[in-house]
């Protein structure tokens, strides 16, 4: 017994004296791009002896990395290689992956070159991930091994890497440390996750998500209730106040919805917006009281159009993204085609970083509809999104935003009057004021024709023209010819003796299954004072029971 405690003893302590003769080393990476080293970058590190590395950086190191971040580790046992990611989340908590087969799944082809990098002479391999040419310079001498990515852990000591001939992390300096720091040490506290789910948790946590409607239903039904959702139109309509954090000016915004058919069958108009409620009178007022106690706009054809131009108590809403159906996506997917794979639902998203200056550290109403009359209608999910900036520097104000209409009537089915104002020469006419001087004006437009068949304005190119106080300032003719694109997304278009179907029609900028993105009409600087702005297009003449109509929106953007 006596033998074994001594062996043991002398076991522990010849271990002990081995691991403090272990040769460790500390090796400091810098990156350049076309042959250009940005100042003040935050450096890669490497530790590394002959039975581990640890990928970290200089600021993660001094305590100055904002989370989420992440460090590579290899732990080497004889034969067997273990790569372990670690990331930091911004909650505090640690994640952990682990993959023993990562490592020997990578493939080098060797070449002839050789060179001498910080004294030390080094060999090239080259590999390609994801079309990208990547060559490594790797040196034996120092019998350890390690890379400042997981790339080429196993070669030998990476100095340098260069990926595509432009982008090339290289060693600066390669120095012997006493031991590796045990702040890159696993401390037992880690949670433990698949390596798809540990990627998912990381990405998630790299910007803001706000959502707002979880796979809801927008049908037409008398039984459609509110609850901690606003539900209007007979459904058709959903409202929710959101709380949406300060945005910074080099941050993006994205705009989400994900739909699916739950019954209707073709191709419908939607809009995800917000109602401005910063005057005596707002959209949502009309939407609890009646369409009809709203700012009416007369174009002296006789009929009356509710809420959507601005006046000097209202504002109408603001479409951050205008959307349209396919032909029954996902309900309608057993109508099989030959060759044909129906895509199970559609995902529209669109950058609205534009409108961060009217969304930024504000409590908002924003709502979503799709214009139907079917009684299972669409299952609908839309979140808001915030990334930050590349440049972590501020780069100035957000843009201010100054709404002035919007025709597309997302109250159809609560009574408000289709866009068929154009009509006449008059259009859509409107006055607006300016408090100050505004700088770099935009008028951020969308626009979409609609209705009749044929000779209808769906079908048929008109010019859009705008007037900045009485001056004619922009014209365009809105059109889309890649609508067969979308087909897939479209199991219930009709197909016609012509070979062609419905969803594969060019249409005034729109198609089923897409987004309709704005333009952006420059109109210079603005004097602070009253303007006058006027929309103008040649609307088709009704034809039976079939009409025309323009969905336009227009929101002011300056500095």
């Amino acid at each position: 017994m006596k033998k074994n405690i001594l062996f043991i003893s002398v076991l522990c302590l010849s271990l002990s004296s081995y691991a403090q003769k272990r040769t460790n080393y500390v090796v400091h990476y810098q990156q350049s791009f076309n042959g250009n080293t940005a100042a003040n970058q935050n450096g890669v590190l490497l530790y590394t002896n002959d039975q581990e590395s640890y990928v970290s950086s200089e600021k993660d190191m001094n305590g100055q990395l904002l989370p989420p971040f992440e460090r590579v580790m290899v732990e080497r046992s004889g034969s067997n290689t273990l790569l372990l990611k670690l990331a930091k989340l911004k909650n505090g908590s640690l994640i952990l992956t682990g993959d023993s087969s990562a490592l020997s799944k990578q493939q080098f082809k060797a070449t002839n070159e050789l060179k001498t990098i910080l004294g030390y002479p080094c060999k090239k391999v080259e590999t390609t991930i994801n079309s990208n040419k990547i060559e490594l310079w790797y040196t034996a001498q120092l019998g350890v091994k390690g890379a400042p990515t997981e790339l080429g852990q196993n070669l030998g000591l990476v100095l340098e890497m260069v990926r595509n001939g432009n982008t090339r992390t290289f060693a600066t300096q390669v120095e012997r440390v006493k031991a590796i720091p045990d702040q890159l040490k696993l401390k037992g506290n880690e949670k433990r996750y698949d390596e798809l789910s540990y990627k998912d948790l990381i990405w998630k946590n790299r910007f803001t998500q706000i959502p707002v409607f979880r796979k809801e239903r927008i049908r037409f039904s008398d039984d459609a209730k509110s609850d901690s959702i606003l539900r209007f139109a007979n459904g058709t309509v959903l409202v929710k106040k959101i709380k949406i954090p300060r945005i910074k000016s080099r941050d993006q915004v994205f705009v989400q919805l994900v739909e699916q058919s739950k019954g209707d069958a073709y191709d419908r108009t939607g809009s995800v917006f917000i109602i401005p409620v910063n005057k005596k009178q707002s959209f949502l007022d009309g939407m609890k009281q009646g369409m009809a106690t709203l700012p009416q706009y007369d174009n002296g054809n006789g009929k009356t159009y509710q809420g959507v131009v601005r006046t000097d108590g209202f504002e109408p809403i603001v479409e951050l993204m205008r959307f349209f159906t396919p032909f029954g996506v996902h309900q309608f997917n057993y109508l099989k085609l030959k060759d044909k794979v129906w895509q199970d639902s559609v995902i529209y998203r669109q950058d609205v970083s534009e409108l961060a200056g009217m969304l930024s550290d504000q409590e908002v109403y924003m709502g979503t509809f799709i214009g139907n009359y079917d009684k299972n209608g669409h299952e609908v999910s839309v979140e808001l999104t915030i990334h930050p900036g590349f440049d972590p520097e501020e780069g100035g104000n957000l843009k201010k935003t100054l709404p002035l209409f919007t025709t597309t009537n997302v109250m159809e089915m609560g009574g408000q009057e289709y866009g068929s104002m154009f009509d006449q020469d008059k259009g859509l006419e409107l006055s607006f004021h300016l408090d100050q001087d505004a700088k770099n004006v935009q008028l951020r437009y969308i626009t979409t024709g609609h209705g009749g068949w044929g000779n209808g304005d769906e079908f048929v190119p008109k010019e859009n023209r705008i007037f900045l106080n009485g001056a004619i300032h922009f014209k365009y003719t809105p059109w889309r010819n890649d609508c067969g694109s979308y087909r897939l997304s479209n199991p219930a278009s009709g197909n016609f003796a012509t070979g062609l179907s419905s969803s594969d029609l060019s249409r005034s900028n729109w198609c089923p299954g897409t987004v309709t993105p704005p333009i952006y009409i420059d109109l210079g600087d603005l004097k602070a004072g009253d303007h006058t702005m006027r929309v103008q297009i040649p609307q088709g003449a009704p034809e039976g029971t079939s009409f025309s109509s323009w969905n336009v929106t227009g929101t002011l953007l300056f500095d």
